[in-house]
């Protein structure tokens, strides 16, 4: 068993005051291996986002692990980092010692709904697995959880569990959207997956960021946690054993026919 601690915290526009938030969930988090955090947990989506960017050895992810060591769990958050012409929006794995493990920078760049993430963030290219609490995660940012490839590129490198954290935007059906995709990518892959949203921020809710709903779901798709809309801490466990079982009763990895081709 891997003890998880899915944290659905609100996001400010203040990174300081999002490494508080970060410093209080861990707190809470009794007995978790890992704990996973938000996209965008360094600051809240907007156009200041270019200027709070901070690499990752900058005071806001050097306080993430810090706090991770002090409380000896690993963690995932999202933070913002520099780049030449525009941002990355990027997943950082920090370990129980507080090291820098991994760093997945978002593929898929949220140009839906009337939103244009491209103009701010550079796109990510490579996939990333990274081995934290004794387990593979494969990372998964926000709207990456459209896009069923990635998720069969991660289990084709090892992933035991999907990590998908989100900023995700609020509208019509857009809940319903969350839910029904990370319950696809478990079933569809049998992975343990767990999936963390920001809490809604009133102060801030103009922009539609933040649903809440974050969830723990398994390898056949049932959803064995689910925190609702408002900010929360749950420590959820993850079992292989769920894991080996789904998968002798739904071999469906191992019946891919690769290389499908249209005629």
């Amino acid at each position: 068993m891997t003890r998880i601690a899915l944290c659905q915290i609100p996001v400010s526009p203040d990174p300081s005051a999002n490494l508080k938030r970060v410093r209080e969930a861990l707190a809470r988090a009794d007995g978790a291996e890992l704990a996973i955090f938000p996209e965008a947990t360094l600051t809240r989506y907007g156009s200041r986002i270019t200027e709070l960017a901070e690499p990752l050895d900058g005071p806001f992810v050097s306080g993430v692990a810090e706090a991770a060591r002090e409380h000896g769990v690993a963690v995932i958050a999202g933070v913002f980092e520099p780049g030449p012409d525009r941002v990355h929006n990027t997943a950082v794995a920090i370990d129980a010692q507080g090291a820098i493990q991994a760093a997945y920078r978002k593929i898929h760049l949220f140009d839906s709904f009337g939103a244009k993430e491209s103009e701010l963030v550079a796109r990510g290219a490579e996939p990333v697995v990274v081995e934290l609490a004794g387990l593979r995660v494969g990372l998964i940012t926000c709207y990456d959880v459209r896009f069923p490839e990635l998720a069969r590129a991660l289990v084709d490198q090892g992933a035991e569990l999907f990590a998908v954290i989100a900023a995700w935007g609020s509208g019509p059906l857009k809940e319903d959207h969350w839910i029904t995709l990370v319950r696809a990518r478990a079933l569809e892959n049998t992975m343990w997956t767990a999936a963390v949203g920001q809490a809604p921020n009133p102060a801030e809710s103009s922009d539609g960021f933040g649903v809440g709903r974050s969830m723990l779901v398994d390898p056949l798709g049932v959803v064995r946690a689910d925190l609702g809309t408002g900010p929360g801490i749950q420590v959820v466990e993850v079992d292989p054993e769920v894991t080996a079982s789904a998968r002798t009763a739904l071999p469906c990895l191992e019946h891919r026919v690769l290389g499908v081709k249209r005629s």
